[in-house]
């Protein structure tokens, strides 16, 4: 709710009891959502117009087409219960390793130190030998146009880039010096500090991408304008330090490498949030950004979750579609969301 400014007190006129009135009556209206009870404030700024927190107790997490958005971006939401306490359904997600479940189509993932060095990416050389990652290692060869590096990456590329194993020592040493520079850079000066992806034209970087999306979705940038940076995604500072990891996955059958930094923080009355955000991608979208609100709530008697997931993609191949077609990509989101939704509740117990 945006804050309405009171006023102008007549101080020979209004006695010391009625400013004392009406400073409690705008203090009512600037409470934050977070001291509304969950249900309510999961509808203050999400899709959902209505929760029932039995039956998503009981059943399979709800998840809708987010606020629609225009140009590249795409978004959803979700909603689910988890039979834990906030404080250990965020250390669930802190731990949770999604290469595990191979519906997910993440072939790697690792965390990383707060300055990475190409040593931390050495399980490169043993990647899965399968048609995504061997689509990956042809592009590299190529140095494709779809590859999003700079110009300044595409130069450090080895003229030799040939070998054994399904990605060659040549291109895993390529990626490892390219990977761990930008995690670095992450590190030192947040999304704004990202090389563009300027290896071809036009140039994108990755801190406006970050801000686009959240321009577009004023009621959750608000909600979380204490752990993400409108200005974009930070390197965080304190407690709000994040957590960095590199993945190795699947999009659209091809193989694509990504960097993500994770926030955590609690809040008042024993509520959670959570950010996952992907500054990083070789290729399929140019970022991602993950955000999770978690209030405890009673389930059935048992100490429970209700999870809020909001889901934000930009990508260059959304912003051709149009209808039906822009549709059926939030769809096949939605459908990716749902399976890792379903794959986390049964990791902690929450699923049948």
């Amino acid at each position: 709710m945006e804050k309405k400014t009171p006023e102008a007190i007549r101080p020979n006129i209004v006695s010391p009891s009625v400013r004392i009135f009406s400073f409690l009556g705008l203090l009512a209206l600037w409470i934050p959502n977070t001291l509304a009870d969950p249900v309510s404030e999961l509808v203050s700024f999400s899709v959902f117009d209505k929760v029932d927190l039995a039956a998503l107790a009981k059943g399979n997490p709800t998840v809708a087409h987010g606020m629609p958005m225009g140009g590249r971006y795409i978004s959803a939401q979700s909603c689910f219960v988890l039979p834990a306490p906030p404080s250990r359904v965020a250390e669930a997600m802190r731990q949770w390793n999604p290469a595990r479940h191979p519906e997910l189509k993440v072939l790697l993932h690792f965390d990383l130190p707060p300055s990475p060095d190409p040593a931390n990416f050495s399980r490169l050389s043993s990647a899965p030998d399968n048609g995504a990652v061997r689509s990956l290692v042809s592009a590299t060869q190529k140095l494709s146009t779809d590859l999003q590096i700079s110009r300044e990456e595409a130069k450090k590329l080895p003229a030799a880039n040939s070998g054994s194993g399904a990605m060659p020592a040549p291109i895993a040493g390529f990626w490892a010096a390219v990977l761990s520079g930008r995690a670095r850079a992450f590190s030192s000066g947040g999304s704004a500090a990202q090389p563009p992806y300027d290896h071809t034209e036009p140039a994108v970087r990755p801190s406006e991408e970050f801000n686009a999306l959240l321009r577009q979705q004023d009621k959750i940038r608000r909600q979380f304008a204490g752990l993400i940076d409108s200005s974009g995604i930070g390197r965080g500072s304190g407690s709000l330090r994040p957590e960095l990891f590199w993945e190795l996955l699947t999009a659209d059958e091809q193989g694509v490498l990504t960097l993500g930094a994770s926030y955590r923080r609690s809040g008042p009355n024993g509520t959670f949030q959570a950010a996952d955000a992907l500054y990083y991608a070789s290729g399929g979208y140019y970022v991602g950004l993950t955000l999770y609100q978690m209030w405890p709530v009673d389930a059935g008697g048992h100490p429970s979750t209700l999870v809020w997931r909001g889901d934000l993609i930009s990508s260059a191949t959304i912003a051709s579609l149009h209808g039906i077609e822009r549709v059926a990509a939030e769809s096949s989101m939605m459908r990716d969301i749902s399976k890792a939704v379903a794959a986390f509740r049964r990791d902690t117990g929450g699923g049948r």
